[in-house]
């Protein structure tokens, strides 16, 4: 399966320095002129939901959530973890599921300000959608 890997994640697996690799990518990208693609939020909701144990149903409100973000350019320059983060935890709070903003900033690897940030601006452009 292509399972997305954050920057974090590849730099403790090998040892090196995240910024070391983002550099190195970039720099490859450049002499072979690929284009990067960015990864689909989507893409982390399977994994860091069932991290976080939650259902099924909770998932595709998450996918759904990101869908109505990106729609509305709300993702662009946004790290793909932390959008996810946030949707997810928007997911669980509709769904009854709730976990700590705590629970899934570990579960995405970022941090509990980047799960609030995105939240806060998500909840507020997407209002009617999202109502918990």
């Amino acid at each position: 399966a292509k399972t997305p890997r954050t920057l974090e994640e590849i730099a403790e697996a090998s040892r090196v320095d995240k910024r070391e690799i983002s550099r190195s990518y970039r720099f490859i990208a450049r002499e072979l002129n690929i284009d990067l693609p960015l990864t689909d939020p989507a893409k982390y909701v399977p994994r860091f939901g069932s991290e976080l144990n939650i259902s099924g149903e909770a998932k595709v409100e998450a996918m759904e959530i990101i869908r109505k973000a990106q729609e509305e350019k709300l993702t662009s320059g946004k790290s793909p973890s932390g959008t996810a983060a946030a949707a997810i935890y928007i997911a669980t709070l509709k769904s009854g599921e709730r976990r700590t903003q705590r629970e899934v900033a570990k579960a995405a690897d970022v941090t509990e300000v980047t799960v609030r940030n995105r939240y806060n601006k998500i909840a507020e452009e997407l209002d009617a959608e999202i109502k918990v």
